[in-house]
């Protein structure tokens, strides 16, 4: 019998929160999760962190730097939960929150959840341009799309595996957020949304995602909607 979930880690020299984070989110999702960590090429210290501290039954994971989209798609192929969630290693975001968003999946029999920041009175952003940058990503993908979501760019998007296995992702950096979301869309696939927490972090302390990503972004919105719906399954 599969496990309810499993939660991929992304992490690229993380070393500084790592052993929090892995603390935190075995001791909230411990008994109904498979955690799978994903080194992504680090250089300092956190692949030998993610090895002392990884339980027996958790998948440990060391690829070269690809960027952050291979290294979740290389931790969606371990894959073996009923859903599969991606925790980021910043703590931007609350592990302890993860469970009330199966539980809600799992009441509701939900293909897909996304856990959202703006559902919640909570501090938004470190900097304003990374808030407005944000919302413009939601509102294109809405309008070019028909979805009806408050936070597009969430780290938590919890979807069914069994169908997370059957789309063709392929974006190695950033890109692959906003794929996920496109190809989710043009299934027919209606994403319901949750609030939860966030911690937002700021440049110095290592926030990556900048404008010409955001440009990035929005051009995955763009190409993709030009696709037949046959190229978005496996």
């Amino acid at each position: 019998m599969p496990v309810p979930l499993s939660i991929v880690v992304p992490v690229y020299n993380e070393e500084r929160t790592l052993p929090v984070l892995i603390e935190r989110l075995l001791a909230s999702c411990g008994d109904i999760a498979q955690a799978i960590f994903v080194d992504d090429g680090s250089r300092d210290r956190s692949l030998e962190i993610l090895r002392s501290l990884a339980r027996p039954g958790d998948v440990v994971v060391s690829k070269p730097n690809g960027g952050k989209g291979s290294a979740v798609r290389e931790g969606y192929r371990h894959a073996q939960g009923t859903y599969t969630i991606v925790q980021d290693a910043d703590l931007e975001y609350s592990p302890e929150e993860i469970p009330s968003l199966l539980r809600y999946a799992q009441e509701h029999d939900l293909p897909v959840i996304f856990g959202s920041r703006r559902l919640k009175r909570q501090k938004q952003f470190v900097h304003l341009s990374f808030f407005l940058g944000g919302s413009m990503l939601t509102r294109i993908c809405n309008a070019l799309y028909g979805t009806r979501l408050t936070d597009q760019p969430t780290c938590y998007k919890m979807v069914r595996t069994d169908i997370l296995k059957t789309l063709p992702l392929c974006e190695n950096d950033f890109r692959f957020d906003p794929e996920l979301t496109v190809m989710l869309a043009r299934r027919g696939i209606v994403i319901r949304e949750m609030p939860i927490s966030y911690h937002p972090r700021s440049i110095a302390e290592g926030k990556k995602i900048n404008w010409r990503d955001w440009f990035k972004w929005v051009w995955v919105f763009v190409r993709l909607r030009c696709k037949p719906n046959s190229a978005f399954v496996l």
